[in-house]
């Protein structure tokens, strides 16, 4: 397929002596170039999904503020304090 692409100039330099360097056409340098960063894209966005194991009722209790490092401490200090 044809198409135009508008291009920075140093850059399309670059892409110029990096095909002549290497024997291939100007089109088969900015083919290469864009798969790659297309592939380097996708592999970025695999990510495996983490699951959160919980503990004793899975939930948070109503009233707990997670902002509040403190009241957090004493929450899980009477936690493990109860039989």
């Amino acid at each position: 397929m044809r198409t135009t692409i508008r291009l920075d100039d140093q850059l399309l330099s670059q892409a110029k002596k990096l095909a002549a360097e290497t024997g291939r056409t100007l089109t088969a340098v900015i083919e290469e170039s864009l798969r790659e960063s297309l592939a380097r894209r996708r592999a970025g966005v695999r990510q495996h999904k983490v699951e959160l194991k919980t503990f004793k009722g899975g939930s948070l209790q109503p009233g707990v503020d997670l902002d509040d490092s403190a009241a957090l401490l004493e929450l899980i200090s009477r936690t493990d304090a109860a039989p």
